[in-house]
């Protein structure tokens, strides 16, 4: 799973269709629930709450 978050870092990272809130609201949301180890399905409900835009990048890299 470690290996899925790094991989979903970097693409939000590099992504031209998130504005930099919208990043930086990604990471904060990864690093809380990499402290609280949830599960993935609820980081993905909140990644989409914060833009639809993260859906594609998901898709592309595979995870859903």
């Amino acid at each position: 799973m470690k290996h899925k978050i790094e991989k979903i870092k970097e693409k939000i990272a590099k992504s031209d269709r998130l504005t930099d809130e919208q990043k930086s609201s990604s990471f904060e949301l990864i690093k809380e629930w990499e402290r609280e180890d949830r599960a993935f399905g609820i980081l993905y409900k909140k990644l989409i709450e914060i833009s639809e835009e993260i859906e594609p990048i998901l898709v592309e890299l595979g995870l859903i």
